[in-house]
C-alpha cells in the first residue's frame, strides 16, 4: 500500500500516551468496576493480587473489598481466554471473548501437544460430568478424571472443549491460588453470539483498550492468527495511521490520541500487566533494556513495576513492614519523592504501613 494512504506518522511518544490514557494510567478512572476492566480490556490474572493492583492504579476510590465483590457477584470473572492465559474480564465480555477465541485455541492446543481430539472431547464430557453439581477443586478434579482413565494432559486440554471458570473464594487477594473450578454455562447465563460477531467484539475491545496497533499486535494480544484477523478488520471502519518505522497502524475511529507531551503521574502496576506484554512493544512503556530484568525465567511471575513519565523506572514488592522500591535507573529528587508519595498510597490499599 502507498505511504500516502496509509494515514500519518504517530511516534513512539504519541503510542506511549495513547496507550497510557486507554488503560486510564494518565488519569484514574470514576466509572465503575465493570466499566474500567472492560475499557482496559481485561486483567491478565495468572496471579490473582495482580488484578487488584492493576485495578488500583486506574480506578478511583477502589478497595480490595470491592474488587472481591464483583467477584462474588459474577460481575467480574475469570477463566482461560485469550492466549489460554487467565483473565479477569466483565460478565458481558466474557461470552463474546470465550467464543472468539475458542476454535482457535483448540486448533492451537492439537497442533501443540499433538493428541487425539476424540479422547479430548470424551475428557471434556467427563468434565461436565463431574461439575454439574457445582465446582470442584483443581486437585479433586484431576483425581477424579484420574479415575476415569484420563491422563493429567488430556484433562487439562479438555478445559479448552468446555468452557471452565474459576470460582470466588479461590483467586481473589485472601486466595490467591485459583483453583476452584466451575461451568461457565452455570456461573453465566449463555450468551448466543456467532465467531464472526464475537471477533468483531473481541478486536474492537483490543483496539480501544490497545490502539493504535498493528494486526500482528491484535494478533499476539487475541491469541488469533493474523490471517484469521484480516476478514475481521477488513470489514470493520478503521483509521489507519503508521509507527516511525512505517508499519501500518489500526485505529478506531474516535479513539483517544492525546497530545505526546501529556503529563504522566507516577503509576504502580502488577505483574503481567497488560501494558509491559511484548504486543506493546511499540510504545516503549517497558524500555528494552529492563524488558530481561522483567520477564525472566528465574521469576515466571514477572515483577510488579513503576513508571515514570510513561516508563518503567524500577520494581516494587510487599511485606508486613510495606512497600520496598528498586529503582531501574536513577531517579531525580522530584521523581524519587512522586514514587514515594504514591508507594504510600499503595501502602494503605494493600494494608500494611511502612517501618
Amino acid at each position: 500500500m502507498p505511504a500516502s494512504l496509509r494515514g500519518p506518522t504517530l511516534t513512539a511518544r504519541a503510542l506511549n500516551r495513547a496507550l497510557l490514557a486507554r488503560q486510564l494510567l494518565l488519569e484514574r478512572g470514576t466509572g465503575s468496576i465493570e466499566q474500567a476492566v472492560e475499557r482496559i480490556g481485561g486483567l491478565q490474572t495468572q496471579n490473582a493480587p495482580s488484578g487488584y493492583l492493576g485495578l488500583w492504579s486506574r480506578l478511583a476510590r477502589l478497595t480490595r473489598e470491592a474488587y472481591t465483590t464483583a467477584l462474588d457477584e459474577r460481575r467480574l470473572v475469570q477463566g482461560w481466554l485469550m492466549r489460554v492465559t487467565i483473565h479477569t474480564v466483565s460478565a458481558a465480555d466474557y461470552w463474546p471473548m470465550a467464543v472468539a477465541v475458542r476454535r482457535a485455541r483448540r486448533a492451537w492446543w492439537l497442533r501443540t501437544l499433538r493428541v487425539d481430539e476424540a479422547e479430548v472431547r470424551r475428557a471434556a464430557e467427563a468434565i461436565r460430568e463431574e461439575l454439574a453439581g457445582g465446582p470442584v477443586r483443581q486437585r479433586e478434579l484431576h483425581r477424579r478424571m484420574a479415575q476415569r482413565g484420563f491422563s493429567r494432559e488430556v484433562t487439562n486440554g479438555a478445559g479448552l472443549w468446555v468452557d471452565l471458570v474459576r470460582v470466588p473464594p479461590q483467586g481473589t487477594w485472601e486466595r490467591p491460588r485459583a483453583d476452584n473450578y466451575g461451568l461457565a454455562v452455570d456461573w453465566l447465563p449463555p450468551r448466543d453470539i456467532a465467531e464472526a460477531d464475537a471477533r468483531e467484539w473481541l478486536v474492537r475491545r483490543y483496539l480501544a483498550a490497545h490502539g493504535p496497533a498493528a494486526p500482528a499486535d491484535a494478533s499476539g494480544w487475541t491469541g488469533l492468527p493474523v490471517a484469521e484477523l484480516r476478514p475481521v478488520i477488513e470489514r470493520m471502519d478503521l483509521r489507519r495511521f503508521r509507527d516511525e518505522a512505517g508499519r501500518e497502524l489500526l485505529d478506531l475511529p474516535d479513539a483517544l490520541l492525546p497530545d505526546p507531551d501529556t503529563p504522566v503521574p507516577v503509576r504502580f502496576i502488577g505483574s503481567f500487566d497488560p501494558v509491559l506484554l511484548v504486543q506493546a512493544r511499540r510504545t516503549q512503556i517497558l524500555p528494552e533494556a529492563f524488558r530481561p530484568v522483567i520477564f525472566s525465567t528465574r521469576t515466571p511471575r514477572s515483577w510488579h513495576t513503576f513508571l515514570v513519565d510513561g516508563q518503567v523506572a524500577g520494581t516494587w514488592s510487599y511485606g508486613a513492614s510495606g512497600v520496598a522500591l528498586e529503582p531501574l535507573r536513577k531517579l531525580a529528587a522530584d521523581e524519587r519523592r512522586s514514587v514515594e508519595e504514591e508507594a504510600h498510597r499503595l501502602e494503605a490499599f494493600i494494608g500494611v504501613a511502612s517501618a
